[in-house]
C-alpha cells in the first residue's frame, strides 16, 4: 500500500490546482469578506486639506498666548472665505479647513471667550492640525491584492474616494449528498434511515467562506442516478460530495467521476477523521469527495475546501489559519495519522486553552455542537500532556 499524503502534502496538491476566478467590480459597501484582485490606490490625499483635530480656534502660534479678535468661523464643509491675519483667531470645528495664515488650533476648553475676542493659551506650530496627506497620499496603495477586506479596509477605501473594488467573483459550489438511507430533516424516518445533515453543514461552511452553495437533491446508491447527479454538479466551479468515497459496494462516487472525465489527484489522506477524502478536477472544476460521516465532512472542509475557496477568490494566504493555544487536558497521539480533535476554546491569562469535548467519533455531530475549535494532534507515540502548546482552527 502506497504511503498516504499528509495534510500539508494534500493541501499543496489542492492549491496547485487552483486558479483565481475572473474579477468583477464590487461596490465598496458590499466588499467585506472579499479579496481585491489588484492593488487599490487612493484617489485623493487623506485628509484632502489641512483640517482641525479639535473644536476651538485657528490661530498663528506666534500670537499665543494672548487675546485675539475673533474674525470669522470655519465649519466642517463651510470653510472660511478669508485668510487669517496677525492678531486674529477663527472659530473652527473638528474636521473643518484650517484657514490660510493659521498654523495651529487652540482647543476651546483652554480658551476664555470675551465677546468679540478670545483669550488663548500658548500653542506650537502644528498643534491640533491634521495636515493634508498625513494619512495617505493620492496614488499610494490602500489595500494589497489578495488581502481580505474587513470593516477597516472598506472604510479606508471609501475615505479615499474608491466606490468599487475589483475582486475575484464568488465561486458557485454544487453540493451532493449520496446514500439511499438519507431523508430530509422534518420527514418521517423509515427503518434504517437517517436525516441528511451534511448539505446543511457544508452550505453553512460555504457561506462563511464567501462561496455560493447550490445544493442538489440527495441521490440514492444507484450508478445511473449518481452519474447523472455528478454530471450536473460538475457544471459548477466546485463540486462537493458527501458519502460514497470509501471501498464498500455502494461507494459509487469515485468510479462515476472517472467515467465523467474527472482526474483524481488523490484519494485518502493521513488524517483522522476524514481519511477517505477525494480530490479531483475536470477542466477548471474542482471536486472534493468528502466522507459521509458529518464530522469527517466538517474537518475535510476546513483542511482542504476552505483554503481552495479562498484561493479561488484571490486570497494571498488561503490558510488554514491555525492559531496557538494550550491543551487543557491530555490527548493521546496516533502513530500513523494526524488528528483533529473537537474542543472548546477558553480564554485564560496564559492564552487560549483548548478543552476537548466528550465523544470524538466521526459520526458524533451532536457532540461537535459543543465545540468551537479543532485541535491539531500530530502523529506520534504516547500523549500530549495538559499545558502542551498546540495549533488549532476555529469552527
Amino acid at each position: 500500500m502506497s504511503k498516504l499524503p499528509t495534510i500539508d502534502e494534500a493541501l499543496r496538491l489542492v492549491l496547485e490546482s487552483v486558479r483565481p476566478l475572473e474579477a468583477e467590480d464590487v461596490p465598496v459597501g458590499e466588499a467585506p469578506g472579499r479579496w481585491p484582485a489588484r492593488e487599490a490606490v487612493a484617489a485623493v490625499d487623506l485628509p484632502p486639506f489641512d483640517s482641525s483635530a479639535m473644536d476651538g480656534y485657528a490661530v498663528r502660534a506666534a500670537d499665543t498666548p494672548g487675546e485675539l479678535r475673533v474674525a470669522a468661523q470655519s465649519a466642517a464643509g463651510r470653510p472660511a472665505a478669508a485668510a487669517l491675519a496677525a492678531g486674529e483667531a477663527f472659530g473652527i470645528s473638528t474636521g473643518a479647513v484650517v484657514p490660510e495664515g493659521a498654523d495651529a488650533v487652540v482647543p476651546v476648553e483652554v480658551t476664555e471667550s470675551r465677546g468679540d475676542s478670545v483669550r488663548v493659551d500658548a500653542v506650537a506650530v502644528g498643534d491640533n492640525v491634521r495636515f493634508r496627506g498625513s494619512d495617505i497620499r493620492a496614488g499610494d496603495v490602500v489595500v494589497r491584492a489578495g488581502s481580505r477586506l474587513g470593516p477597516a479596509q472598506v472604510g479606508a477605501l471609501a475615505a479615499v474616494g474608491i466606490g468599487t473594488v475589483e475582486c475575484c467573483r464568488r465561486p458557485r459550489v454544487a453540493l451532493l449528498a449520496t446514500g439511499t438511507e438519507l431523508r430530509r430533516p422534518g420527514e418521517p424516518l423509515g427503518p434504517g434511515e437517517i436525516y441528511e445533515s451534511n448539505t446543511t453543514l457544508l452550505a453553512a461552511q460555504l457561506r462563511s467562506a464567501g462561496a455560493l452553495p447550490e445544493p442538489l437533491d440527495a441521490v440514492a446508491d444507484d450508478e445511473q442516478a449518481t452519474r447523472a447527479a455528478l454530471a450536473r454538479g460538475l457544471e459548477a466551479d466546485v463540486l462537493i460530495t458527501s458519502g460514497g468515497v470509501s471501498v464498500g459496494p455502494h461507494d459509487l462516487v469515485r468510479a462515476a467521476l472517472s467515467e465523467l472525465g474527472a482526474e483524481e489527484v488523490f484519494w485518502r489522506v493521513a488524517v483522522k477523521p476524514g481519511k477517505p477524502v477525494v480530490f479531483a478536477r475536470r477542466g477548471a472544476t474542482l471536486v472534493f469527495g468528502l466522507p459521509g460521516n458529518p464530522v469527517s465532512s466538517l474537518v475535510g472542509f476546513e483542511l482542504f475546501v476552505r483554503p481552495a475557496l479562498y484561493a479561488l477568490q484571490g486570497a494571498a494566504a488561503p490558510g488554514p489559519a491555525y492559531e496557538p493555544g494550550l491543551l487543557a487536558a491530555p490527548l493521546r497521539r496516533g502513530p500513523d495519522r494526524d488528528e483533529l480533535v473537537r474542543a472548546r476554546a477558553l480564554p485564560s491569562e496564559e492564552g487560549m486553552r483548548l478543552e476537548p469535548v466528550a465523544g470524538q467519533a466521526s459520526h458524533m455531530i451532536a457532540r461537535a455542537a459543543a465545540a468551537d475549535a479543532l485541535v491539531l494532534v500530530p502523529r506520534g507515540d504516547g500523549e500530549l500532556a495538559a499545558g502542551t502548546s498546540v495549533r488549532w482552527l476555529r469552527i
